[in-house]
């Protein structure tokens, strides 16, 4: 079996450049990067995006924003934590210019594009994207497209839109996107496989990113499991680590703070993950500060358990066989910690009949917003032209609107990129000005 090396999975090059990119005074490829996503507009409207709780009135509460960036922060401590046992222990492994900077730089900056193309109102949001395709596909509406065509509409997914956006959207549109490094590209990937590979649950490649993925792995070595498939980059299991620990543990602090959760119920739980290691003198601070002192300690023990898993599995990593996810190689006290906080958050967060009711509202706004854009499509591809109601609305999606001539599935992934791409406020607003509903 073919295996990887990390001389190629550290590749510097740029995607749509062949040219090895350089140092600077200061900063790496890798950290340029980093600076290229915090720029982003992309990234600046995660601000407005829901994480768990959708138009949250306390400030306290997580965004995508304040959820990237802390996902990034882990996941810079995981990469290179893993660079220095590697150094230690498998010396010779990665490349001589290579150190531990490199590969949390690298990690941190695929965290801080790991949500970047998430939809309005969260998953909420995602399911009532899929919802509207399928009524659209049962309407006839999606005639003419290819198989793999309506799987991405009706299966729409944040993670292949969000490598759509930083390969595609953002900076440098349809000419490399934000032009990231191959090793970064591949940390992103979570699910390297397109639409075909729906059955896994999720997938991570468009369409039209299907080339630009061929090429970069092409440049990485990642193994080719079959067709449009690929194995992840191992760095994209320290990415999803880093969101899996921030999510699971900081939805309890949420849900905490909207008073859903009691301290009691979230203690037990921190206590398992940092092995009863207490934090000092935690009984004299409020809640808030308590739980704080406890996810200090907790993330502390996962990125070094998480990290020593990841040097363990070398072997398998290197092959693109490792199955499951990095908590799966750790000790099993952090396992059930965490399979404990999901169910938690499953049971009591997410099911919160305040987040319900807005979810219902979102399907609602994401309708209307479809619903306005598709007669636009079709008007557009009928008539080749559109009335003045629709040039607005088409216009307000700038360079990158829908032109007469072009496919109904280009038309309406041009659609998917504007709509995506909103900020809870901005969905809602929109949607009431379609619907001339005034909207402050």
């Amino acid at each position: 079996m073919s295996q990887m090396d990390w001389t190629r999975l550290l590749n510097r090059t740029r995607y749509h450049s062949s040219d090895a990119a350089q140092d600077e005074l200061g900063r790496s490829p890798f950290h340029k990067d980093h600076d290229k996503i915090v720029f982003s507009g992309a990234f600046r409207r995660l601000g407005r995006k829901t994480q768990v709780h959708p138009l949250s009135r306390n400030d306290h509460v997580h965004t995508r924003l304040t959820h990237s960036l802390e996902a990034s922060c882990v996941g810079r401590s995981l990469g290179m934590r893993v660079g220095e046992l590697m150094r230690a222990e498998m010396p010779g492994m990665l490349p001589d210019w290579a150190g531990p900077a490199d590969l949390g730089a690298i990690v941190q900056a695929a965290c801080l594009a790991h949500d970047i193309g998430n939809p309005p109102f969260g998953h909420a949001g995602e399911y009532a994207i899929r919802d509207w395709f399928h009524a659209a596909r049962a309407r006839g509406l999606l005639e003419g497209m290819s198989a793999g065509e309506q799987r991405d509409l009706i299966n729409f997914e944040g993670n292949a839109q969000g490598l759509r956006m930083v390969t595609q959207i953002e900076y440098n549109q349809f000419e490399g996107g934000m032009r990231l490094t191959c090793a970064t590209l591949g940390a992103l990937m979570k699910y390297p496989f397109s639409s075909r590979h729906v059955e896994h649950g999720k997938y991570g490649i468009c369409r039209t990113e299907l080339p630009i993925v061929a090429e970069v792995a092409d440049r990485l070595g990642l193994v080719q499991l079959g067709e449009e498939r690929w194995c992840r980059h191992p760095l994209a299991y320290l990415t999803e680590a880093a969101d899996d620990v921030c999510y699971a543990i900081i939805d309890l602090e949420d849900g905490n703070e909207m008073d859903i959760l009691d301290y009691e119920d979230v203690e037990p739980i921190y206590q398992m993950l940092s092995d009863n290691e207490r934090p000092p003198a935690v009984d004299k601070y409020s809640d808030r500060r308590r739980l704080a002192a406890w996810r200090g300690k907790v993330v502390e023990r996962l990125v070094n358990e998480l990290s020593i898993a990841f040097v363990r599995q070398q072997a398998e990593l290197l092959r693109g066989t490792l199955e499951g996810e990095l908590i799966d190689y750790c000790p099993p006290d952090l396992r059930d910690g965490i399979r404990a906080a999901k169910q938690l958050a499953r049971d009591r967060i997410f099911n919160n009949h305040r987040k319900t009711q807005i979810e219902i509202g979102a399907f609602s706004t994401i309708a209307v917003l479809f619903d306005a854009y598709a007669g636009a499509v079709q008007e557009l591809q009928a008539r080749g032209d559109s009335n003045f109601r629709n040039r607005k609305l088409l216009g307000l999606i700038s360079n990158n609107r829908p032109s007469a001539g072009e496919s109904p599935y280009m038309s309406y992934m041009r659609v998917v990129d504007f709509i995506a791409g909103m900020t809870d406020n901005y969905a809602i607003g929109l949607a009431h000005q379609i619907t001339g509903n005034r909207y402050d």
